[in-house]
C-alpha cells in the first residue's frame, strides 16, 4: 500500500467523528419565508391597490342581503378582505388575484381568521375567470374595468346580485345606491346591480303584440299602440303602458303575471 492511501484510510474515521459531534446550530438555516406586505398605491396589472375600508366591505354585504346559501366572488381580490369577510358570516366564495403574493396572503389571512374552509383565493385573469357560480359578486373596480366585465356580468343567472365600491358601469342604473356613513374616507358610495333576464323581443299577449327593447334592466317598447317603459329585477318585470301596469316573472318562453290595481287581471305572453 502506497503511502497516500495509507493516509486517507487512516483519516477518513477522524472526519466522520467530526461530523457527527457537529452541533446542529453550527450548520447554516434554511433561509426564512419572505413576508408580504402590500402598500395602498402598489401597482398592479389592471389596476393600483387600494383596499376597501372595512365598514365599506361590511355595508356591501349588507345590500347583497347574502346568506349562508349564496356563493360570492370577487375579481381583483388583494388582501382577501370582502371574501374574508363574507366568510366570517358563514357565507362560501372565492377571490380571484393576478398577483401571487397578493394570492398567498389573502390564504393566509383566511386562515388565520379560522375560515379558509369558506374563503380561497386563486391566481388568475378577472377577464377570463369563470365567474358561473356566482350568485353574488363584491367588485371595487375602476369603471373601465367594469366596462370591459360587462359580457361577463350579464352571462350571470339572472337575479345575481353585484354590488361595487364607488365605481359603476357607465350607462347602467343602480337598483340601488347608497352614500353610508363612518370612518369609509373617500370610499363611502356602494351600488347594486341585479343581473337581469333578457326578454328583448316580440311577445304576444292576447291577440296584441309586446316589442321591447332592453338595456341591461330598462325597458322600453311598445304594446298595443303605446309607449312602454319599465324594467327587470332578475326575471321580475314591470312595465306600464297608458294607465296599467303589468307585473309578471319570466318562465322559460312565457311570462306570467297579473295587472297592478284594485280589479288585477291574470296576463300570459308568449315569445315570438
Amino acid at each position: 500500500m502506497n503511502f497516500a492511501k495509507r493516509y486517507f484510510t487512516a483519516i477518513l474515521p477522524l472526519f466522520a467523528a467530526v461530523a457527527l459531534l457537529t452541533p446542529v446550530s453550527a450548520q447554516s438555516p434554511a433561509p426564512a419565508e419572505e413576508t408580504f406586505t402590500p402598500y395602498v398605491g402598489q401597482p398592479g396589472r389592471d389596476v393600483v391597490w387600494e383596499p376597501s375600508p372595512e365598514i365599506t366591505v361590511e355595508k356591501m354585504i349588507d345590500m347583497a342581503r347574502l346568506t349562508a346559501n349564496d356563493y360570492v366572488i370577487d375579481l381583483g381580490s388583494g388582501d382577501g378582505r370582502m371574501i374574508i369577510a363574507a366568510a366570517k358570516r358563514g357565507i362560501r366564495g372565492h377571490g380571484v388575484e393576478f398577483n401571487p403574493k397578493m394570492v398567498g396572503l389573502a390564504n393566509r389571512r383566511a386562515l388565520e381568521a379560522g375560515v379558509a374552509d369558506k374563503a380561497k383565493f386563486i391566481e388568475g385573469d378577472m377577464f377570463t375567470a369563470n365567474i358561473s357560480q356566482a350568485s353574488a359578486m363584491l367588485l371595487f373596480l375602476l369603471s373601465d374595468n367594469l366596462n370591459k366585465l360587462v359580457p361577463n356580468l350579464l352571462a350571470l343567472k339572472p337575479g345575481t346580485r353585484i354590488v361595487m365600491n364607488g365605481f359603476t358601469v357607465d350607462g347602467w342604473e343602480p337598483d340601488q345606491g347608497e352614500d353610508i356613513d363612518g370612518d369609509c374616507g373617500r370610499w363611502c358610495s356602494i351600488y347594486m346591480y341585479i343581473v337581469p333576464a333578457n326578454v328583448e323581443g316580440q311577445w304576444r299577449i292576447g291577440g296584441q303584440t309586446l316589442a321591447l327593447k332592453q338595456k341591461f334592466q330598462m325597458l322600453a317598447g311598445q304594446f298595443n299602440g303605446q309607449e312602454i317603459t319599465g324594467r327587470m329585477r332578475g326575471e321580475l318585470i314591470e312595465f306600464k303602458a297608458g294607465d296599467t301596469t303589468w307585473r309578471g316573472k319570466l318562465e322559460g318562453k312565457r311570462i306570467i303575471g297579473m295587472t297592478a290595481g284594485p280589479a288585477p287581471v291574470k296576463w300570459a305572453a308568449e315569445k315570438m
